[in-house]
């Protein structure tokens, strides 16, 4: 189990414990955070649930998995950060990741 901060856009946090084996995106949709909207339900063919992660994670974080970076491309301001969160995978080596939601989705 790790614990996640996701940051809203206007800057609220949420400290939530997702056990491991979720995704980033099923945490953020279990526990009712706003700003992932997961449409797709973790298909990878929607791009709601685009978050922005801080960069000393971005190392630590499973590499992109084909198709996820054409997605970003289809998201609200995607930037070198981006991720999808349904593509992000819980485990303890994730305890203390921080993601930020974009101002909006598409």
């Amino acid at each position: 189990m790790a614990k996640i901060k996701y940051i809203e856009h206007n800057g609220k946090e949420h400290l939530i414990e997702v056990p491991n084996g979720l995704t980033v995106m099923e945490g953020a949709v279990q526990n009712d955070i706003p700003g992932i909207d997961a449409d797709c339900g973790g298909g990878m063919s929607c791009a709601t649930c685009h978050v922005y992660v801080k960069e000393e994670w971005h190392d630590k974080l499973p590499k992109k998995e084909m198709g996820e970076e054409d997605m970003l491309d289809q998201a609200y301001e995607p930037k070198s950060n981006s991720r999808l969160s349904c593509q992000i995978i819980i485990s303890d080596d994730l305890d203390g990741l921080s993601v930020y939601m974009p101002e909006k989705q598409v």
